[in-house]
């Protein structure tokens, strides 16, 4: 196993164990012991649950070994902390891949894909996948492959058949995230276990007080003054999952509901990219049905 000479590398050690005394001393003695250059370091600890978190982040080229090296050595450290099964290494020298979902509102992807290509948003966009072609035009322009997988209305057999082919599409690309950039399809509880911890969704931060179709109009006919956005990691609990970020913004008795659509586009759309960076970015760390973000 060798070193990496690149300066600007990191590895990204995360995760949560049962709090006690020695937690920091025991990784910081380990990196020392290799002389790991620590450069950036987060603690949290949560007294409801007694449970510890902890997010570290290397210079590569200050360890002698890669990153496979550090996670078979960091192996004995996480099992002598009881966290074997809750922490992970990742290298920020390996390009992130995502697919994204998508239906016919276009809003969040044409954002990410904004990003992606302005490189404010440094990961390999590997696939869209649509239920409607409507957005294929603008994938394709951006060079990334658009898969459109029909989803006929009030057929099981053939819905259940159209995620199927969704699935394989998706796995072929082995992602680090799997956005749902207002994909209006529910996910089967077996994908949802599939992409546990990968699947991003995005929705209005009215739930649950605005449940069903037309959540902006019912929002209106109440005459409600924030509207905002929820990122959070999709489960088998619909809208329920892990959140990972959200964001609000005031309105007034002066907004429309064309208005009100409006800024709570914009909201998704933010709320959506700084989620999903977090994500790549190894700073959420979830535990039971709540996060840590670093």
């Amino acid at each position: 196993m060798e070193s990496v000479s690149n300066p600007e590398r990191r590895y990204v050690i995360s995760f949560g164990c049962p709090d006690r005394t020695g937690i920091i001393a025991r990784i910081s003695g380990f990196l020392a012991e290799h002389g790991g250059w620590i450069v950036e370091a987060a603690y949290h600890t949560d007294p409801d649950t007694g449970w510890f978190f902890t997010r570290q982040v290397v210079r590569a080229d200050s360890l002698p070994f890669d990153a496979a090296g550090l996670r078979t050595r960091f192996a004995d450290v996480a099992k002598s902390l009881s966290a074997e099964s809750n922490w992970q290494v990742s290298d920020t020298g390996e390009r992130r891949r995502a697919v994204i979902l998508v239906s016919k509102a276009g809003h969040c992807l044409y954002d990410l894909l904004g990003r992606v290509a302005s490189g404010e948003l440094d990961i390999d966009v590997a696939a869209v996948i649509g239920n409607h072609a409507s957005l294929g035009d603008i994938t394709r322009a951006h060079g990334i492959p658009f898969h459109h997988v029909p989803f006929p209305a009030g057929d099981a057999a053939a819905k259940a058949s159209a995620f199927a082919e969704v699935r394989e599409l998706v796995d072929e690309h082995d992602p680090h995230a799997v956005v749902l950039a207002r994909f209006m399809q529910v996910l089967p509880p077996e994908l949802c276990e599939a992409w546990a911890g990968r699947a991003l969704n995005i929705h209005h931060s009215f739930l649950p007080s605005f449940v069903g179709a037309r959540p902006y109009h019912q929002a209106h006919a109440r005459g409600v003054k924030l509207i905002g956005a929820t990122c959070h990691y999709v489960t088998a609990d619909l809208d329920a999952g892990p959140i990972v970020d959200q964001d609000v913004i005031r309105v007034d008795h002066g907004d429309s509901v064309e208005d009100m659509v409006r800024k709570g586009r914009d909201i998704e759309k933010v709320t959506l990219a700084r989620g999903l960076r977090w994500h790549l970015e190894g700073r959420v760390l979830v535990h039971g049905n709540r996060t840590v973000v670093f």
